[in-house]
């Protein structure tokens, strides 16, 4: 399940007041299903969202989850399926790894926080950090402490306001490094994971080859707009699981979109004058991810004839946009789009 429909079911339940847990993993050794800074949703009627061990554990941690309601105070569990007394569980899931959950509630007297913050910060375009203490000696610091960093600030939930300068680091660190980090010293244990936005796809062509990419990427639970100047295109039967559908003049692309807050861009118009104008516009935006649809010979046309407004283009476009797969038809050409999409956003 993506994070994406995570936050709707977290929507769906903060509107009904019921209280709800977080269980996040904070540390893993071998070969497990999640790695720390995973984060799902359990419901107090044992009801979850997302996975972390691909459904095999998640009956047993609604169950723990019920307790960690009851008692307003978090926890923390082990799961260790090294052995192959992982009969123990009457699973057989043969991971071979130990994982370890810390599970907080989420009450409506308290605006569910800490994930109301976390939420906001999936929901946004810049990367932020978390640190979640796990355990603690310090009375300050107790257990369920989580400071969230974003934009410069720190916001302290479940402990004083003043956390010390490590955790604040840490956090910060997480946001730009990019990579979760479970530490332990004599006073505290805590778990530092960044809050990677939720993927932004900009889709710049509203033919019938877009509609599966529109599609596999709203199953991803990526955000994805799509714009054409062709309005009959815009209006296609196919795009209802775009957030966006815009109705866009090439030469207004970027005074009509911000397109910074785009990881991606795939310019696909089949048209080489608009395609030119995409281009254009799209080698000074900030996204990371410029893909162009067509042959090479296309895209190397297409380059010549921007000349030196190409330049900062040459370090993120694609042109042939995806991965050479043997892709042959729009669904497996969306597929090599969406593999390449993923590699990109997932730094790999």
């Amino acid at each position: 399940m993506s994070v994406r429909n995570i936050l709707q079911s977290y929507d769906t339940w903060r509107a009904s007041g019921e209280p709800l847990v977080l269980a996040t993993v904070y540390e893993t050794q071998g070969s497990t299903y999640s790695k720390a800074g995973h984060r799902i949703l359990i419901a107090a009627n044992g009801d979850y969202r997302g996975l972390v061990s691909g459904g095999c554990l998640e009956g047993d941690l609604a169950e723990r989850a019920r307790g960690v309601v009851a008692s307003d105070r978090p926890a923390a569990v082990t799961y260790d399926l090294r052995d192959a007394a992982d009969e123990l569980w009457g699973l057989g899931i043969g991971c071979n790894g130990v994982l370890r959950v810390f599970l907080q509630p989420l009450q409506a007297a308290g605006l569910y926080q800490p994930f109301a913050a976390i939420a906001a910060c999936l929901r946004g375009t810049e990367v932020a950090g978390s640190a979640t203490v796990v355990e603690s000696s310090d009375p300050a610091l107790p257990a369920g402490t989580t400071v969230i960093y974003r934009s410069g600030v720190y916001d302290v939930y479940g402990g004083a306001a003043t956390v010390g300068e490590r955790v604040f680091t840490g956090a910060r660190r997480a946001a730009e490094e990019g990579r979760a980090r479970f530490v332990t010293d004599s006073a505290s244990s805590v778990l530092y994971a960044p809050l990677p936005p939720i993927p932004r796809l900009l889709v710049l062509g509203a033919g019938l080859d877009a509609v599966p990419l529109v599609g596999m990427a709203a199953e991803l639970g990526w955000f994805v707009t799509v714009a054409d100047h062709r309005p009959a295109y815009v209006a296609r039967p196919g795009f209802e699981r775009a957030e966006r559908s815009l109705l866009v003049e090439p030469d207004t692309l970027a005074a009509t979109l911000a397109l910074g807050e785009f990881d991606a861009v795939v310019v696909m118009s089949h048209h080489l004058p608009t395609d030119r104008k995409y281009l254009a516009q799209l080698a000074t935006a900030s996204c990371r991810y410029v893909g162009l649809l067509g042959p090479r010979a296309r895209c190397d046309r297409l380059l010549a004839d921007l000349g030196d407004r190409a330049l900062p283009l040459r370090d993120k476009l694609r042109g042939p946009v995806g991965l050479d797969i043997g892709a042959d038809s729009p669904e497996s050409i969306a597929l090599s789009i969406l593999a390449e999409l993923q590699s990109t956003v997932g730094r790999r």
